[in-house]
């Protein structure tokens, strides 16, 4: 008998999700809720659900696997919401870039015998340079040959951790076990960190003297790195990350602060020593890569 996959969240990363457990319909039933009741129904047509439930509790009451794939600024109100209504042996999985205090919510909040794990998801590399957002950009294969690190918490059963590692790969990508220690210092790095500098790079332009002229003229470097702060309703979800995630974030600013200080006094003093050593370093990571 299928066992049901409820995915909450329509946007990017859950429509991918079920496009890609499009292939595996004859052992799963894809259910799909959202807040916004016509990305439900875009999702079915694009078929990357086979039902639409707008009823959360219902969405989620046969579930044997739940995935999270909303905002953080939604997990801890949508796992309050859910946890009456989860079967025993259910497992939730979220997406969001922070886990230590996700999994903490989650040992809280949900009854005995319902489990969560982490997972940390890694687009596939075709796809880095896309910048589009929203259910627009969902692809089939938008996690083909990328990582997923899987955060279990100290304790979780092995099968559920199995179950987790399944679900990754019924996705065409490759499981990692990491712990949300871990995996918080990599996304502090890695995703928070280049939308804080985006979010820099906006406060230090737009509404100073000059920005009506300079808009006319910002061209594809500025618009690629304020890309990652093009829908608003993110912008919530990236403070409360941030403030989540607070050791890691202020290390990583430092580093970057300190990076910034380096070009900044090597101008000063007409050098440029280390703009040069930056662009080496790029130049060898994309030839291991």
């Amino acid at each position: 008998m299928p066992i049901q996959i409820t995915i909450i969240g329509l946007g990017q990363i859950g429509t991918s999700m079920g496009l890609a457990l499009a292939a595996h319909k004859n052992s799963i039933v894809r259910v799909g809720h959202d807040k916004k009741a016509e990305l439900e129904r875009d999702a079915q047509q694009k078929d990357a659900i086979d039902k639409a439930e707008h009823n959360l509790p219902t969405a989620v009451r046969d579930a044997r696997i739940v995935v999270l794939a909303i905002p953080v600024s939604q997990v801890r109100e949508t796992l309050e919401f859910i946890a009456p209504d989860l079967q025993e042996d259910t497992v939730v999985l979220d997406t969001s870039p922070v886990k230590s205090n996700v999994a903490k919510w989650a040992k809280e909040l949900l009854p005995k015998g319902r489990h969560y794990v982490g997972l940390v998801p890694a687009i596939n590399p075709v796809y880095l340079h896309d910048f589009q957002f929203g259910q627009a950009a969902a692809k089939a294969d938008l996690f083909s040959n990328g990582i997923f690190l899987i955060d279990a918490p100290y304790g979780t059963p092995e099968e559920v951790v199995t179950t987790a590692i399944d679900f990754v790969r019924l996705l065409d990508a490759l499981p990692l076990l990491a712990d949300p220690i871990e995996s918080d210092g990599l996304m502090s790095t890695t995703h928070l960190l280049p939308q804080l500098v985006a979010a820099s790079l906006l406060n230090a332009t737009v509404d100073q003297p000059g920005w009506q002229e300079a808009r006319k003229v910002a061209g594809r470097a500025y618009a690629a790195v304020t890309a990652g702060l093009a829908y608003q309703d993110e912008i919530d979800s990236l403070r409360l990350s941030s403030l989540h995630n607070r050791a890691g974030m202020v290390h990583a600013l430092d580093v970057m602060i300190a990076a910034l200080r380096g070009f900044r006094d090597d101008i000063e003093k007409r050098t440029m020593k280390e703009l040069p050593r930056a662009l080496n370093l790029r130049s060898k990571e994309g030839n291991a890569g």
